[in-house]
């Protein structure tokens, strides 16, 4: 019964439909902020990191960005300014998906300059193409797993 209700709760989501979603969602749920909603229980199904990696050059991700340990592999970027931002490599932790994905689908949300705010931001967002329209889910998911294998955690690094 309660798979059913999941399942009827993200089919009313994704098909826009505000008020059946908003009434099941409701139901005994508490009231949560922006980035409660945002972090919890998002997880993608297992993607294809070797599709990932073919999405990532298709959609000319390659063109702002340089992804760790594929640096002769990988067409350079040929962004100008050059965006300086490197995806993967040593971190303190792996991104999650939801981090991930929101990179992708919503750049402007962290904009992190590094000293020289045009090499990342036109405007008032984002130099990264909206991609939202162009790009399937798959391909979407992909991606994320592509990018999760290019992360090393400095816990890993110790073991």
């Amino acid at each position: 019964m309660r798979r059913l209700v999941a399942t009827v709760a993200m089919v009313a989501m994704v098909v826009g439909s505000g008020i059946l979603a908003g009434v099941m969602w409701s139901c005994g749920q508490p009231s949560v902020t922006t980035e409660e909603k945002s972090a919890r229980g998002f997880e993608l199904p297992d993607g294809d990191p070797d599709r990932g990696r073919e999405a990532f050059v298709e959609l000319r991700c390659h063109s702002c960005h340089e992804v760790a340990g594929l640096e002769d592999e990988l067409p350079r970027p040929v962004a100008n300014p050059a965006t300086g931002v490197k995806l993967g490599g040593l971190a303190m932790r792996e991104p999650s998906d939801g981090e991930l994905v929101t990179s992708i689908l919503n750049p402007s949300r962290h904009l992190y300059p590094g000293g020289e705010e045009e090499r990342i931001t036109s405007g008032s967002g984002s130099r990264m193409a909206n991609l939202n329209e162009s790009m399937s889910v798959q391909a979407l998911i992909d991606i994320v797993a592509f990018l999760h294998q290019r992360y090393e955690t400095v816990q890993s690094k110790r073991e």
